[in-house]
């Protein structure tokens, strides 16, 4: 099945592609030999950890290859750290069976537990379980302490998981920052304020961010040190259960941002050096840790670490019910450089070679693969700067099996355009080029700007076009100034043929849809621990006295449109020079009429024009010049030659 990839790319790159398909290949025989196939092996988040069976009793099971010897403690047994030792199995495992107490489980819901290791060198060390489900901290602790999930009710999902999309629209998530008021967010609040916004602006896919647990909250949940438990910064297991069991029931598809790529350095708290060890999970020496993210880098070649990995996927999907998973750091996965001081051109010999590593691809090859054989209606995206061939692939024709990869070329191009170029400098060939220069075949995601513009020390695109004035501006009693009207029509263009023609899904980071005015910083040291700027202020959209609503109701606008007519959903077309040089000469008024052609692939249903008997749609824009970008989506997305294009104004 997948040869006619390989004899599609250089002799060398192909014997790459060989060599790798035949590692997954051995893999999963090996699983399949070993471990009784892949849905068991995947299957582990049920034995590994702290688990209760049927009977009340406890069983426990830890991957600690390094230690000596293995004990668990906690409020069940008075903290003795000797009286509950596993029994040493091979392989580096350790398990512990503690029997019910009168039918009842011995170690109680709520209460406190660790793994004591008796290291090489005769240290105890006192560690939470890489398989713990809940984690909290105190106020006035630094550390994580490991709380035993098991309420006697927990919660039951009520809705469905919504259908496969054909395209997704996506409102990039993240639940602390989810609130006018400087705090953590809730679960809760997310729920019942935030969700009906994204209903209502027009998004079918939500993607949460800094879910898994993570001891620093400025890290953006990039440094996790808890993979398979929810952050109870947010509130328990059972309010994100809940929240997104409301989602399905808005026919909002649920994604959550894995990161498979590092891990924190925390050994208290985190899963380096759990055993005593610096290999344990991990490469170690150099190999081990990422030089600029001063984080640990998991070694994809070890059996336990494909086996806590691939079970985490799947316990994220089967407990939570999220429908799939935004891969973060996927270029440092792929290569031993981890894309550090390297650039990509398109030449296939930076994709194949000694510098790429084959086990961490193999690894997302494992993973799209187990997803998709056990739960086919997920969906994953891999966020990929490099460009890698066939990562968009099935696993079945030699690729890496995702769904979809972030056009992450697209925001860089308007950082640029807007900071180098004078407007009449603006060239259209150029900007619909890199809209649309992606690899045949591959389904990628279209954004204008995404979290990464927003942080503090970067600027988002309504702060590049307006800057200061968006603090003193931004009022409709105030005179229409230069830059605020320059500012809110290129807001809008921007986003719009950015939707148009970037790729076949598009995304944006909440509250960046309204241009929100401040940048985001979570409360650290450098801000005196300030929520003031890790926050979302979507009351400014609700106040009829600010400009926010127009950029807002614009880009609900947007959204229906393409829920509509999906365009993105739409194959791809050529879109020249000379198409939008015609679209600049039509005249330009606030309302638009276009009506398209019967063989238009868009018209579904809708009224007809009485004269020329034709599909028709209409729509009131407040700005003409949304109009002239309206009609370069139209006529790019149509075949110019089979369609018919009426603009009546």
């Amino acid at each position: 099945l997948c040869i006619s990839f390989f004899f599609s790319v250089p002799v060398e790159s192909s014997e790459f592609c060989i060599s790798v398909y035949s590692l997954f290949y051995n893999h999963l025989k090996n699983i399949e030999e070993s471990e009784g196939g892949l849905d068991k092996f995947t299957k582990s988040y049920k034995t590994f950890g702290v688990n209760q069976l049927a009977d009340g009793g406890i069983y426990c099971k830890e991957w600690a290859p390094g230690a000596e010897a293995v004990f668990l403690a906690g409020d069940f047994n008075g903290w003795n750290p000797f009286s509950h030792p596993y029994k040493k199995l091979e392989y580096g495992k350790w398990e512990l069976l503690i029997p019910p107490e009168d039918g009842q489980s011995p170690v109680p819901h709520g209460s406190k537990l660790k793994v004591v290791i008796r290291a090489q060198n005769g240290a105890l060390l006192y560690r939470i379980s890489p398989w713990a489900r809940y984690v909290v901290r105190d106020e006035d602790k630094v550390n994580y302490d490991w709380v035993h999930w098991n309420p006697p009710q927990s919660y039951i999902h009520k809705n469905p998981s919504p259908k496969r999309l054909k395209s997704l629209r996506i409102y990039e998530s993240h639940v602390g920052i989810a609130s006018p008021e400087g705090k953590v967010a809730s679960y809760k609040n997310f729920t019942y304020n935030v969700l009906p916004r994204i209903k209502d602006l027009g998004y079918n896919c939500v993607q949460l961010m800094a879910i898994m647990e993570h001891a620093y909250y400025a890290s953006f949940g990039y440094q996790v040190t808890s993979f398979f438990a929810a952050s109870s910064r947010y509130g328990t297991p059972d309010d994100l259960k809940e929240m997104i069991d409301v989602a399905h029931s808005m026919g909002i598809t649920v994604l959550l941002d894995v990161v498979h790529s590092h891990a924190s350095k925390n050994s208290e708290d985190g899963l380096n050096q759990f055993d005593g060890t610096d290999s344990c999970f991990f490469h170690s020496g150099y190999r081990g840790t990422h030089q600029l993210w001063d984080s640990r880098l998991f070694d994809y070649a070890n059996w336990e670490v494909l086996r806590f990995l691939l079970s985490n996927l799947r316990m994220w999907i089967e407990d939570y019910r999220f429908d799939g998973f935004r891969f973060d750091g996927v270029t440092s996965m792929l290569y031993h450089h981890h894309g550090i001081g390297t650039g990509f051109s398109g030449d296939y010999n930076e994709y194949f070679g000694l510098h790429v590593d084959e086990d961490a691809l193999c690894y997302l090859m494992l993973a799209n693969h187990m997803i998709n054989t056990l739960h086919p209606e997920c969906i994953t995206i891999a966020e990929d700067v490099s460009g890698m061939p066939a990562l968009c692939r099935p696993v079945a024709e030699g690729g890496g099996g995702f769904d979809y990869r972030l056009a992450m070329a697209i925001p860089d191009k308007w950082i640029q355009i807007i900071k180098e170029l004078k407007d009449e400098d603006w060239n259209m060939g150029n900007i619909v080029h890199t809209l649309t220069n992606r690899r045949y075949e591959e389904k990628y995601i279209a954004y204008a700007e995404s979290h990464d513009q927003a942080l503090v020390g970067d600027k988002t695109l309504a702060f590049h076009l307006m800057d200061a004035e968006m603090y003193t501006n931004m009022s409709v009693l105030m005179p229409l100034t230069p830059v605020i009207d320059r500012g809110i029509q290129l807001h809008k263009m921007i986003r719009l043929i950015t939707h148009a023609l970037g790729g076949e899904s598009y995304l944006n980071f909440m509250g960046n849809e309204f241009g929100h005015p401040e940048w985001l910083d979570f409360p650290r040291i450098g801000n005196n621990e300030s929520y003031h700027y890790a926050r979302r202020q979507f009351n400014l959209t609700e106040d009829d006295l600010l400009r926010y609503k127009f950029l807002n109701a614009f880009d609900r606008d947007m959204n229906k449109l393409e829920e509509r007519f999906g365009w993105l959903a739409s194959p791809q077309v050529s879109c020249t020079y000379k198409m939008i040089t015609y679209v600049m000469q039509i005249p330009i008024t606030n309302k638009l009429k276009i009506s398209f052609g019967k063989r238009s692939p868009f018209f579904t249903k809708g009224k007809c024009d009485e004269k020329t008997m034709l599909p028709t749609f209409e729509q009131e824009f407040s700005q003409a010049s949304t109009f002239v970008i309206l009609c370069c989506l139209v006529i790019s997305k149509l075949q110019f030659s089979n369609q018919k294009v009426f603009i009546i104004s």
